[in-house]
């Protein structure tokens, strides 16, 4: 009986399908009462949200699906309820890019990119979920999600409008409803409001509260709400005509696209997600990630504990308005080093106190800067540039006049977009200082520390430090010096201690057509929120995706998009009187909207009243093990664990952090195929081994000869080029007629080839890109090997989390593998298992797998459990086992990597239910207790036989039989030894 894949595959997954053999049961369903002490424990595997391209997966994509479907196959043979879910991070920026550059709507491009078809421009496309399938994953489709479904972002809405619903109490430690600020307003004003909130809010009292208007009170909780509308500097990018968060832009562009972004003031959304940075910092303390994730989220959210300084600006006229610079520093000790201070370019005080001589030249550098992301501002520590703004601030302490300037280092999101430069302090401030050094009123450089030279070098350490020339803080060092100074700072009224955090709100809209609408709409200006018992706000069709030719956001083009207050519906747009019927919001909710609580839904996820019932969250509680890459290590990530906080304080959360053990799995890369295409003549193309000869002066003459006669120069130079790595074959070889064809721009290629007329390629390993023509499909895999072939491979490859290069031809081994394995179990005539007693060997082949793979699958060393395999295979074929008692086993210990072929095994065994919850087998020591040992029997200290002897016999006892033994009798030939040197366990050794 022959080993057929494909048709084993067809017909489990086919069953699997069927029997829903991987749908998880909520235990509030499944059980009374009565039952709950038998239940299953509970176990919740998930996979970072896949985002549905056209281009579908290919064999680097389904990594750590493999990783987790294996883990989760294992826990359900352990015995636990295993909740594994699937679903589609279906809303996003790519689908509306590519529905404008091919006129299609991006809800037909998403669904034919998951479930498969013909799209619009006549591309087939497998889709996800078939591809998917293909693989044999134990995923619960019963619980997909998708987030571009209004019956998955009704919820995504419900939550905005409860985070809009919200302030954050700093007394309490928590998110509370806004009417319990309300209360404290109309009682006692908010002078003790002790609230996450914006800076600068006017005190009012209780009686001023009450008398203020309706609208007036909006603007005032607008202030306080953890969702919250504000004119934030943006990355606007007028190419792709929406806000871009800094990990979308690349040196200065967009990641898709390569359009330029520039810095822009616009009225957005945001998220107060800094009302969480202390609970997002020391909640890492309790979750099991790796340190280099942890330490990417604690450099984000960034705490410093320091000051806040005020300066006061020097009037430069009679009538001009009192102005502060608020500093927030670190180094408060340092304050009488202060040579100058800088702004951030997009600072507001900054177009205030800029001098009419300054103007040009500070209008001329702001528009410059804007051009610049501030990733790529933070990054760029080499260039020094910056504009005296003509203006001055007043010293708190020696009432010194300090210059102030703007600076592109000095990024207006980051503390309060005011540095205060002390240069002997600091590298950065000493390179700008002495960049405009006598420039503009810019300072000789202090120094404020004893015994210190600055001469060369700034002096950035705290250790080791005594403040001098620093009045009250003479003689002191860092930490007294610190508290000193706020001491008095806090005693003039010119600052006080903070802790400072560098994770700033995060902007919420986006310009864009294809994402959660919000459940907004305007009176006044003000923005409502719709009432939850009207949800969906429904995303409404539009013939642009495009921004409106003056400038709104793609909704702008919507016919249908006003809400009626009295019908409470959804009506058209021309109907707006501002009286009942008000226009909607047009912007729509970021990417990371839907997947910042998705994992929730996975629990209940056919909840039509609530985002998951009480119950459901009870009993899943949380991720036990999340699998996914480690590009997500702050922005998803941070926002998951923030809105998950959010939801524990409203009392639906069931815990306080969302995921328990992350894993981030590395890179397939490709091996890529490239070409020497000459300069000169780009219709020549050169195998690799003429271009290597070419720069080998003893073979450089007949090389260049070749390449002379298709070139005409001497002197050519060489471009590579990627090839589609389907026209290579094991050998690299390139199949010239297949390039041919490939593009119009071949079609008269000229390949000058080798002396053996083959056509060599260059091998590069690189990210596996459609781009780079170097992507394997998983579909052509498991079409000509199997599934499980497939899955084994990509375990086998390496460790989990790193990366790793992709060569096929390493597949040919697996598959080899699961042949050897069948062939166990079959011969040509059929199923070979039998009832005999299996033998000490056997037992030891089996229960030395049962032992490694267990560990391995904790321990997520997937790859040395499948040597683990070959290895017991390779055993047991030398021993001829074909046991029952061992087979079984075995097959379920191959289960979780490679289901298929463990499904048929099992079911031609005779059992008749699914393998995939049969308990795991149990490891008994006792078989791997060595009680023999085999012994090399040497004279005069040659080796000349061995001999198995149990181990528990004295050195008299093995003397005895050793002597007995014929063959040494026949090394003795009669002579009798002068010394027998025995070591029980170790040596036999005759001498003389």
């Amino acid at each position: 009986m022959k080993y057929n894949p494909n048709e084993i595959d067809a017909k489990w997954q086919k069953y699997w399908a069927e029997n829903q053999t991987f749908a998880a049961k909520n235990n509030s369903e499944t059980r009374g009462e009565t039952e709950l002490s038998e239940a299953k424990p509970k176990h919740y595997v998930l996979d970072m949200f896949p985002y549905p391209s056209g281009a579908g997966l290919h064999v680097g994509h389904p990594l750590g699906y493999i990783a987790s479907d294996v883990y989760s196959r294992f826990k359900r043979h352990q015995g636990f309820n295993v909740l594994h879910p699937m679903g589609y991070d279906s809303f996003g920026l790519p689908a509306e890019q590519y529905a404008i550059q091919t006129g299609q709507r991006p809800e037909d491009t998403t669904h034919v990119n998951i479930d498969g078809g013909v799209d619009k421009e006549g591309k087939q496309i497998a889709g996800y979920r078939k591809q998917l399938d293909k693989i044999g994953f134990s995923f619960d489709w019963v619980r997909e999600v998708r987030t571009s479904n209004p019956d998955y972002y009704k919820h995504t809405q419900w939550i905005f409008i409860q985070l809009f619903n919200s302030w954050y109490n700093k007394t309490t430690d928590k998110a509370e409803d806004v009417s319990t600020l309300v209360a404290v307003f109309e009682k006692e004003g908010n002078a003790n409001v002790n609230a996450v909130s914006d800076d600068n809010i006017a005190v009012f009292s209780s009686s001023e509260w009450n008398a203020f208007s309706k609208d007036e009170q909006e603007k005032i909780l607008l202030q306080y709400r953890l969702t919250y509308l504000a004119e934030t500097e943006v990355n606007w990018c007028p190419g792709l005509g929406t806000v871009l968060a800094n990990d979308e832009i690349v040196n200065g562009v967009s990641e898709r696209g390569g359009f330029p972004v520039i810095r822009k003031k616009m009225t957005q959304w945001s998220m107060r997600i800094s009302a969480y940075a202390e609970r997002l910092l020391q909640g890492l303390n309790d979750i099991d990630w790796s340190e280099s994730i942890k330490e990417s989220q604690r450099n984000w959210i960034g705490k410093s504990v320091g000051a806040m300084v005020t300066f006061d600006v020097v009037p430069t006229t009679n009538n001009q308005q009192p102005e502060t610079i608020s500093v927030f520093t670190t180094r408060p000790d340092t304050i009488f080093g202060v040579t100058f201070m800088t702004l951030a370019p997009e600072h507001d005080l900054v177009a205030k106190i800029t001098t009419p001589e300054q103007k040009a030249a500070v209008e001329a550098y702001i528009e410059k800067t804007a051009k610049r992301s501030e990733r790529e501002r933070m990054a760029d520590v080499k260039t020094i540039s910056g504009v005296f703004t003509g203006a001055y601030a007043e010293h708190p302490f020696t009432k010194e006049a300090i210059p102030v300037w703007i600076g592109d280092y000095v990024l207006a999101g980051y503390g309060t977009g005011a540095v205060m430069a002390v240069p002997c302090g600091d590298e950065r401030d000493y390179a700008f200082a002495n960049f405009f050094k006598g420039q503009n009123g810019m300072q000789e450089i202090k120094n404020i520390f004893a015994n210190v030279d600055i001469s060369e070098a700034a002096y950035g350490s705290k250790d080791n430090v005594e403040i001098a020339n620093s009045d009250f803080l003479n003689g002191l060092d860092y930490k007294k010096g610190t508290q000193k100074a706020i001491e008095k700072l806090e005693e003039i009224g010119q600052g006080k201690g903070k802790t400072n955090y560098r994770l700033r709100d995060a902007v919420f809209s986006r310009q864009r057509y294809w994402g959660e609408p919000f459940p907004v709409y305007y009176v006044n200006g003000l923005p409502k929120m719709i009432d939850t018992q009207h949800l969906p706000i429904i995303l409404p069709a539009v013939e642009k995706y495009l921004p409106t030719e003056d400038g709104l956001p793609p909704l702008g083009n919507a016919a249908v998009w006003a809400w009626d207050s009295i019908k409470c519906s959804v009506v058209s747009t021309q109907l707006i009187n501002n009286v009942t019927i008000f226009p909607l919001e047009l912007n729509t909710m970021p990417g990371w909207a839907g997947s910042s609580w998705y994992w929730m839904r996975y629990m209940d996820a056919h909840n039509e009243n609530e985002f998951a019932s009480k119950e459901a969250l009870a009993y899943w509680e949380n991720v036990d093990l999340y699998i996914g890459g480690s590009e997500h290590a702050t922005g998803h990530l941070l926002y998951s664990r923030f809105w998950n906080k959010f939801l524990k304080d409203k009392g639906f959360a069931p815990t306080e952090e969302p995921f328990k053990k992350l894993i981030n799995q590395g890179m397939i890369l490709g091996t890529s195929a490239l070409i020497y295409r000459v300069d000169q003549r780009p219709d020549v193309y050169v195998s690799k081994g003429i271009v290597e000869d070419f720069y080998n002066s003893e073979k450089n003459k007949e090389a260049a000869e070749k390449i002379l006669n298709l070139t005409g120069t001497l002197t050519p130079t060489f471009s590579k080029i990627h090839v589609d790595v389907s026209f290579v074959n094991s050998s690299d070889e390139l199949d010239i007629d297949k390039f041919r064809k490939w593009q119009p721009d071949f079609l008269h290629a000229k390949p000058i080839y080798e002396k053996d007329e083959k056509f060599i390629v260059v091998r590069e390993v690189e990210k596996m890109s459609k781009s780079k023509y170097n992507v394997v499909t998983p579909d052509d895999i498991c079409n000509e090997y199997g599934a499980d072939t497939l899955r084994l491979y990509e375990m086998f490859l390496g460790p989990l989390e790193q990366a790793k290069p992709w060569n096929t031809a390493g597949i040919s081994g697996v598959f080899g593998f699961l042949k050897k394995l069948w062939r166990l179990y079959f011969d040509d005539n059929g199923l070979i298992v039998n009832n005999d007693e299996p033998t000490k060997d056997n037992l030891k082949s089996l229960h030395k797998t049962i032992k490694k793979v267990a560990e391995d699958i904790e321990n997520f060393s997937f790859n040395t459990s499948v040597s683990q395999f070959m290895i017991c295979v390779n055993e047991l074929s030398s021993q001829n086992c074909h046991s029952r008692a061992i087979l079984e086993p075995l097959a379920i210990l191959v289960s979780p990597y490679a289901p298929h072929i463990a499904e048929e095994l099992w079911s031609q065994l005779g059992h008749t239910t699914s393998i995939s919850e049969v308990a795991f087998p149990a490891f008994d020591e006792k078989h791997l207790v060595e009680t023999n040992k085999e012994y090399p029997v040497s004279f005069n200290g040659k080796m000349r036989f061995t001999i198995e002897l149990p181990l528990d016999l004295t050195a008299a006892q093995i003397e005895e039989i050793v002597m007995k033994d014929e063959r040494t009798q026949k090394q003795l030939d009669g002579r009798t030894p002068n010394k027998v040197i025995i070591v029980p366990g170790k040596i036999i050794n005759l001498v003389g």
